[in-house]
C-alpha cells in the first residue's frame, strides 16, 4: 500500500512541476494570440520582429520593415517585445558613438 502511495504521489510532483506550468504558458500564448491588435509589436516563432499592420481570422500581417508586410499564420506569434526599451538603448548608443566621433565633445589633453 505504501509503494502505491509513493507512485501516486510521484505523479502529483510531475505534475505540479512540469505540466502544470507548460499548461499556464500555452493558455497565457493563447490569450495573446486571441489579443493581437493592430500597432502591437511582436516576435513569431521564427525569430522575427515586427509591427501588427492588420489582423484576419487566422492570418496576421507584420509590417517588418518600410513598406514590408509579411503574412503570417496567427499561431506563430510568439510574444510581445517591448520596443520602448530597445529604441532607448538604440538611443544611447548612437549618442556615444556620437560623442567619440565629435571633437568638439574631446577632451584636449595639454
Amino acid at each position: 500500500m505504501e509503494q502505491f502511495f509513493i507512485i501516486i504521489l510521484m505523479f502529483g510532483a510531475l505534475y505540479y512541476l512540469l505540466l502544470r506550468p507548460q499548461q499556464k504558458r500555452e493558455k497565457a500564448r493563447r490569450e495573446l494570440v486571441r489579443s493581437l491588435q493592430v500597432g502591437d509589436e511582436v516576435m513569431t516563432n521564427a525569430g522575427i520582429h515586427g509591427v501588427v499592420a492588420e489582423v484576419e481570422d487566422t492570418v496576421v500581417w507584420l509590417e517588418v520593415a518600410p513598406d514590408v508586410e509579411l503574412k503570417m499564420n496567427r499561431d506563430s506569434v510568439a510574444g510581445m517585445t517591448s520596443a520602448a526599451s530597445s529604441t532607448d538603448d538604440d538611443q544611447s548608443d548612437e549618442d556615444d558613438q556620437s560623442d567619440k566621433d565629435d571633437p568638439e565633445n574631446s577632451e584636449d589633453e595639454g
